[in-house]
């Protein structure tokens, strides 16, 4: 199979952002021998920074092998990004549309071809107030499934102390010197789901599967335990909003009893 070549655009994006990295940050990179060298592949990644597409971009671009991110659909309009976004051949994402489906084709299209697509399986910055992968969305399994390529998990780390993913003020923090560390493993195996139906259990049981690998090179990465369950952001939201109701209505009641007197 076919890989894809690193043309001009991204080789343009190499001499403008590899420099800066190589000077501001310390790297500490593992596992690249995981990276296919040829063929089509998926790789999963946790995202904790607004840099870890450059983070991850310049591990990977190391070994030979340019990844297509998955992107928002706003970053490709006008401008000298959008440009550089159109010419590397990352893939728009458009959320709650009817072209929601093109870049899960684009995706698939991609692979077949031999080329790689990094998903963020979280499909946002995480939410876990530790920063540990939270769940995942379910568009790599189904590509993953599609395709039968090999699904790469990778941990990245460093990236978040730099640039906070919550932080009030979006400035980098280069003092004192961070290090970006990327840890690649082997492929998930997934073939137990081969051959099966696409069901929302199959798609759930296959990322769950994905996020489980990526938490465990994360806690390699960090040096120390993984949660015992991903963060769900959903449910969170759900208890505040139960807690803040029961407090309301705690001071109601309170308020109530004190004119009652």
């Amino acid at each position: 199979m076919s890989r894809r070549r690193i043309g001009f655009w991204y080789r343009l994006a190499a001499v403008l952002c590899k420099p800066p990295l190589l000077v501001l940050f310390k790297r500490d990179w593992q596992g690249m021998e995981h990276i296919p060298a040829d063929g089509g592949f998926i790789t999963a990644v946790n995202h904790n920074s607004y840099l870890d597409p450059l983070s991850y971009a310049h591990y990977q671009y190391n070994t030979g092998r340019v990844p297509r991110f998955l992107a928002k659909a706003g970053l490709f309009k006008g401008g000298f990004v959008g440009l550089v976004m159109r010419g590397t051949g990352q893939i728009p994402v458009y959320r709650e549309s009817t072209d929601a489906a093109v870049a899960f084709r684009a995706a698939v299209d991609a692979i077949n071809k031999g080329e790689c697509v990094a998903f963020y399986p979280e499909g946002t910055l995480t939410r876990d107030p530790d920063m540990w992968p939270m769940q995942g969305k379910t568009g790599a399994a189904r590509v993953a499934l599609l395709t039968k390529a090999p699904v790469i998990p990778v941990a990245q780390w460093g990236a978040n102390e730099a640039m906070p993913p919550y932080a009030k003020e979006k400035k980098l923090r280069l003092f004192p010197r961070k290090t970006l560390r990327v840890k690649a493993g082997p492929p998930v195996d997934l073939s137990a789901y081969y051959g099966k139906e696409p069901t929302a259990e199959t798609l759930r049981a296959v990322t769950e599967t994905i996020m489980a690998a990526i938490t465990d090179l994360l806690a390699e990465v960090r040096g120390e335990p993984a949660p015992a369950e991903p963060y769900d952001h959903k449910k969170a939201v759900a208890r505040r909003r139960a807690a803040r109701r029961a407090d309301q209505a705690r001071d109601a009641r309170k308020t109530q009893e004190d004119e009652g007197k």
